[in-house]
C-alpha cells in the first residue's frame, strides 16, 4: 500500500511539531528538569474540581447545547464584557469550545477560501501555520523583533498585505515570547485591518497573566472591530484547567454560526462536566488565579534576572509564563544550545525555531514551574554556559 498517495496534500504539507521532536530527545531521561511544557505547574483549584465532581455525582453527564451550556453561555459574557470591555450576546454570539485550539481551528475553516491569505506574527504558537494549511489557506508570517519588546508593528504588517489578505491572528501576551501589544500599536493594526477588509482571530487566552500593573487591551474593544474580530478565551491557563479542555470563542452571530456548524458535525459540543467547571472557575475563581498570577510574577522577576547574570540576554515580557533568552552570542543554533543544553546538564528548553524561522537563535523557557525546580534549573544552565564560554 502507498500510504503517502493516500494522505491530504494538506496534511502531508503539515510538518511534525518542533516542540514534539524536542521532547522526543528527553524521554527516557533521568532527573531532567522542564522548562519546556507550557501549562501551570498547580493543580486546578479544588473548588473548580469538586464542581466537576458534583456535576457527576449529580448525573449531569449528557449532551449540551451545541453553542454551550446556557449558564455558562451568560457568565462568559459577564466576564468578557467586564474584563475585556466587549458585550456578546449568550444566546448567538458565544460558542462553547473544546479548548481554544477547536475554536481556531474552527475560525479559519470558516473564513478561509482556497488561496486566501492568514497574516499572523512570528514566533508564534505553533498552530498558527499548520491550522492555516489545513484549512487551504496561505501562511503569511510577519516577524516580530527582540528590540520591540516582539510586539507587532504596524508598519511590519501594512509591508506583507495584499489583495488576498483574509485574516490577521493576534495573540497577546504572546506564546513563546511573553510579548504584549500597546494601546497604540493595537490602533495601527485596527486602522489596517479596517482599510483592508480583515477579520481578526485574537488568541487571548493569557490575558490575565499581565505583570507590572498592565492592564489588558483587546482589539475587540477598540472603534469599529467588534464587528470584524473573533475573540477567542478559555480556562486553561488564568484557571489551570488544561486538562478540561475547555475554550470559548465571541463573535458577532454571523461568524459564530458559521463556527457552529462545523463545531455541531464534529465536535457537537463541549464535555458537559468541562462546562459545570468552568461556570464555578468564572463565579468563584478570581482569589484562585490571582494567586496564581501573583507567583508567576514573582518567578518571572527571579528567571529575567538569573538568566541576564548568565550572560543569556533576556528582556522581561509583560505577560504568559514564558521568556524567550538570546542565545546567538554562543555561536550556536537554537537546536544545538538546547540539545547541548540537555545533555549536559538534564534541562530541557524549547528550540525558538519551533516557533518559526524568526524564532531562531532564542529559547523558550516555561516559568510556571516550581521555584525549586527553576533555582536549579538556573543552576545548570549557568554551568552550561560556562563550559560554552571557557571552550
Amino acid at each position: 500500500m502507498d500510504y503517502p498517495a493516500k494522505i491530504s496534500r494538506q496534511v502531508a504539507a503539515v510538518p511534525r511539531s518542533g516542540i514534539r521532536d524536542f521532547f522526543d530527545l528527553v524521554q527516557g531521561r533521568d532527573e531532567v528538569i522542564s522548562l519546556g511544557v507550557g501549562e501551570p505547574d498547580y493543580s486546578t483549584p479544588w473548588h473548580i474540581r469538586e464542581a466537576a465532581i458534583y456535576s457527576l455525582e449529580r448525573g449531569h453527564t449528557s449532551y449540551t447545547s451545541n453553542l454551550g451550556l446556557m449558564s455558562l453561555r451568560r457568565r462568559i459574557a459577564d466576564y468578557v464584557g467586564g474584563f475585556f470591555g466587549v458585550q456578546y450576546d449568550p444566546s448567538c454570539e458565544v460558542l462553547v469550545t473544546v479548548g481554544v485550539s477547536e475554536a481556531l481551528d474552527l475560525a479559519l475553516r470558516a473564513l478561509i477560501n482556497p488561496g486566501h491569505e492568514v497574516v499572523y506574527h512570528e514566533p508564534c504558537y505553533v498552530s498558527y501555520m499548520p491550522g492555516t494549511v489545513m484549512a487551504h489557506g496561505v501562511p503569511v508570517p510577519v516577524a516580530t523583533r527582540k528590540r520591540d519588546d516582539f510586539s507587532l508593528k504596524p508598519e511590519a504588517l501594512a509591508d506583507v498585505l495584499t489583495p488576498s489578505s483574509r485574516v490577521l491572528i493576534l495573540n497577546f501576551p504572546t506564546n513563546p515570547t511573553g510579548g504584549i501589544a500597546s494601546e497604540e500599536d493595537l490602533a495601527g493594526i485596527a486602522k489596517l485591518c479596517v482599510e483592508h477588509d480583515l477579520i481578526v482571530i485574537s488568541d487571548e487566552i493569557y490575558s490575565e497573566l499581565r505583570y507590572d500593573d498592565q492592564a489588558h487591551v483587546s482589539i475587540a474593544s477598540l472603534p469599529g472591530m467588534r464587528e470584524r474580530t473573533i475573540l477567542l478565551h478559555g480556562f486553561s491557563k488564568a484557571f489551570a484547567m488544561t486538562g478540561f479542555r475547555l475554550g470559548y470563542a465571541c463573535a458577532p452571530a454571523p461568524l459564530i454560526d458559521a463556527m457552529m456548524k462545523i463545531h455541531q458535525y464534529s465536535m457537537l459540543c463541549a464535555p458537559v462536566t468541562s462546562q459545570a467547571a468552568a461556570l464555578e472557575a468564572l463565579e468563584n475563581g478570581a482569589a484562585s488565579m490571582e494567586r496564581m498570577r501573583e507567583s508567576y510574577h514573582e518567578r518571572r522577576d527571579f528567571v529575567v534576572r538569573r538568566l541576564n547574570e548568565i550572560g543569556m540576554d533576556c528582556h522581561s515580557p509583560g505577560g504568559a509564563f514564558y521568556v524567550f533568552p538570546d542565545v546567538r552570542s554562543f555561536g550556536l543554533s537554537s537546536g544545538e544550545f538546547a540539545k547541548g543544553l540537555l545533555e549536559a546538564e538534564n534541562v530541557a528548553a524549547v528550540p525558538g525555531d519551533a516557533f518559526g524561522a524568526s524564532g531562531e537563535g532564542f529559547l523558550r523557557c516555561c516559568y510556571a514551574t516550581a521555584f525549586d525546580q527553576l533555582k536549579e534549573a538556573l543552576a545548570r544552565i549557568e554551568r552550561y554556559v560556562e563550559t560554552l564560554e571557557s571552550s
